[in-house]
């Protein structure tokens, strides 16, 4: 059994120590999460896992100024001896910084000065702490080295994104990329349907199978019809889906009486894709036929039935129109669930297994709800976000991204069932301000990206239907939240 130890500093915050039970070793070409089983004796974390290998902790940490996000240490072999926690999470993101910064500074990204030295400082204070004769000195060092080069990453990261904008603006003023939501009811009043316009310049109709067909052979179409004539009156690109969401609580009720038979539901997966695509054929070419199938365990089925699934429902639809643009989508694209689960495929080897079988995907979609579990993602910082991006970019296919992140803490009545906000946070945590901050800065990174088709936000308005909790850019009682204005002002500087 691999074994790895780590001294943990001598005052940890409540929460802090809380999360530890979450940390997981991670390696691999996609470096993705072995299952592994967490204990805290005494001041020490260990972590086991039945592979002997070498590998990098992942665990996560609050950086005060910063946010509680998930952090790796460098790679790491198994010794007897307990690491340094925190030197060991200092020295990853040390060494995650200076890599990424000289990548992008050989692909012609210039570095301000200030920012150059900022990288040299930490890189220095780095040495010092390593060369500590006191354990308690060189964690304090190790925490301040750790938040400094926390935040000269967001600068890195804000630097690139500036610099790839205006590069691409050389060549075209205003980009085609999309920026969407998913309308999960028409806005209203005329205040709010006029800053959706001009936010955003497609629209995204989630029509949800459990809603649509909330009884076998029975469909409901009127709120999705008003939603798609709504756009196209405003002149807004449409596209739609998911349409088979694979989380538990988004299948219809009756569905569940199918549990075993795999092709039985497939029939009834399929039949619904063909309604849907037949429906708005000649009016939406775009569909996102699959989400949740790398993460789900609906209906027990396994991972090659699920991938099985994802290619029928393809062949459905464009029997139906062959000229469709298909899209599949993967969540928790990090693979924070391989951590507490045995799989054989990583998220990003499902999506490369999709792939080869010969979907010919439009894009592939990486679901970005951060802090909410179970099915988003633990929250990341822009760094790892753009090293995720980059290596799903190796796959060959172009990318969409959704996103969400909440603007409040607590529960959320209108959210699905056994999602709540916990898991990490951006900032100070739940505000609308947060929020915003956080829509910004992620929108920015995905859009400035070449092969980045598009940016969906999960959901427009938390009194409609949806499954992340809080996350809307509108409440439930009607106010807009800042994220919108903050997309509209993206949109305005980038996008046509």
């Amino acid at each position: 059994m691999g074994t790895m130890k780590f001294a943990l500093p001598d005052e940890l915050s409540p929460q802090t120590a809380r999360e530890l039970g979450r940390a997981c070793v991670v390696g691999g070409p996609d470096a993705m999460p072995w299952p592994t089983r967490t204990d805290v004796e005494g001041a020490c974390l260990i972590v086991r896992r039945d592979v002997e290998e070498s590998g990098n902790l992942l665990v996560p940490w609050c950086v005060d100024g910063v946010g509680h996000f998930m952090l790796a240490s460098a790679t790491l072999m198994e010794r007897e001896p307990p690491y340094d926690l925190l030197l060991e999470l200092a020295r990853g993101k040390v060494n995650q910084l200076r890599s990424q910064a000289s990548d992008w500074q050989e692909g012609g990204v210039q570095l301000p000065p200030e920012l150059t030295d900022q990288i040299r400082q930490v890189s220095c204070q780095l040495a010092r702490a390593l060369t500590q004769e006191s354990a308690k000195e060189a964690s304090q060092l190790a925490a301040t080295v750790l938040a400094e080069t926390c935040h000269a990453a967001e600068s890195l990261v804000r630097v690139y994104v500036d610099q790839v904008f205006r590069f691409r603006h050389q060549r075209t003023p205003l980009l085609d990329s999309d920026l969407a939501c998913g309308l999960n009811r028409l806005p209203n009043p005329d205040g709010v349907a006029s800053a959706v316009q001009t936010a955003f310049n497609a629209i995204s109709v989630p029509m949800t199978w459990k809603q649509v067909e909330p009884a076998e052979s029975q469909f409901n179409w009127r709120a999705t019809d008003e939603i798609v004539a709504w756009a196209e009156d405003q002149g807004l690109r449409v596209s739609a889906g998911p349409l088979i969401d694979l989380a538990p609580d988004q299948l219809p009720d009756w569905l569940g009486l199918w549990e075993r038979d795999l092709h039985g539901l497939a029939d009834f997966m399929c039949h619904y894709v063909e309604a849907a695509v037949r429906r708005y054929r000649g009016r939406i070419r775009y569909w996102q036929l699959t989400a949740a199938s790398n993460w789900t365990s609906a209906l027990s089925l396994g991972e090659d039935e699920l991938l099985w699934i994802n290619v029928r429902v393809a062949e459905a639809a464009r029997h139906v129109d062959p000229s469709l643009e298909v899209v599949v989508g993967i969540c928790q694209p990090w693979g924070d669930y391989m951590a507490r689960e045995d799989r054989n495929q990583s998220p990003f080897l499902f999506a490369d297994t999709l792939i080869r079988a010969g979907l010919n995907l439009a894009a592939l979609d990486l679901e970005w709800v951060m802090a909410v579990e179970p099915r988003g993602s633990y929250c990341r910082d822009l760094l790892e976000a753009s090293r995720l991006l980059d290596l799903y970019a190796l796959l060959g296919v172009p990318l969409q991204v959704t996103l969400g992140y909440p603007s409040a803490a607590g529960p959320d009545p209108g959210s699905a069932q056994g999602c709540q906000v916990a898991a990490g946070r951006w900032r100070g945590g739940f505000t609308p301000g947060d929020q915003a901050d956080w829509t910004e800065a992620m929108a920015a990174l995905a859009l400035c990206k070449p092969f980045v088709r598009g940016v969906r936000w999960v959901h427009l308005d938390d009194a409609g239907p949806h499954w992340a909790p809080h996350c809307g850019l509108i409440d439930g009682s009607g106010e807009v939240r800042p994220g919108l204005e903050r997309l509209r002002q993206l949109r305005q500087l980038h996008l046509r």
